[in-house]
């Protein structure tokens, strides 16, 4: 089945840009395409689409507050954040209002392909520019009222070792990558994921990254 899309840019050319580039592709519909957040929440309750490819600025309704109202009443659409801005006000308001995935307009057609199946499947995708402003964000000035370096695996019940899989998550390895670096098995650090996931209280890769900017954590 196709994946269906809303695309939502206030900018004419842009929206039907990526509309017309997700159309070309095998598996996607675009079934709606929004100026504005308000228009977004119309088109998402007219047609239930899997996934909203969402700007953050736009009129009469932004992107984070149309972000936070899907997630509520439509929580079987995901959201994808594709905007010019990349400051850590943005994107920490995006990931709470419960975007799945984040990505600045630098971003390449198979970029946002990529990130619109993975939102589909329940996936998260986060631009490596966003990753890199969240972790130099909780180096500058996270963690100033959490426990120690020497004392991350007490934070809600985390072992060492998923400890260090939730920093290697936050600094943007995939799960082959954090295998490699931890000379484990890809079977094992999902394992790992799995557990500290529960034990955290999210549900992706975007709510572990936002967990780990907020309690300072860093590799």
């Amino acid at each position: 089945m196709s994946i269906r899309v809303v695309v939502a840019d206030d900018q004419t050319a842009v929206r039907e840009g990526l509309a017309l580039m997700l159309s070309l592709l095998d598996d996607v519909e675009v079934v709606g395409e929004a100026a504005d957040g308000e228009a977004a929440l119309e088109l998402v309750a007219a047609h239930r689409p899997d996934v909203v490819l969402m700007d953050l600025r736009m009129p009469r309704r932004d992107g984070v507050s149309a972000t936070a109202e899907i997630r509520a009443t439509h929580p079987e659409t995901r959201v994808v954040v594709l905007t010019t801005y990349a400051d850590d006000a943005d994107i920490l308001a995006a990931l709470q209002a419960g975007a799945l995935g984040y990505l600045t307009k630098d971003a390449g057609r198979v970029q946002i392909a990529q990130a619109v199946r993975a939102a589909a499947a329940g996936q998260s995708v986060l631009d490596p520019q966003v990753q890199q402003r969240l972790l130099a964000a909780a180096i500058q000035g996270g963690g100033a009222a959490e426990p120690p370096a020497a004392t991350p695996a007490t934070v809600d019940g985390l072992t060492a070792r998923e400890t260090e899989v939730l920093t290697l998550i936050a600094a943007g390895l995939s799960n082959r990558e954090i295998a490699e670096r931890l000379y484990v098995t890809e079977v094992t650090v999902k394992s790992h994921i799995n557990r500290l996931f529960a034990k955290i209280g999210v549900r992706d890769r975007a709510q572990a990254v936002r967990y780990a900017y907020e309690r300072g954590l860093k590799s």
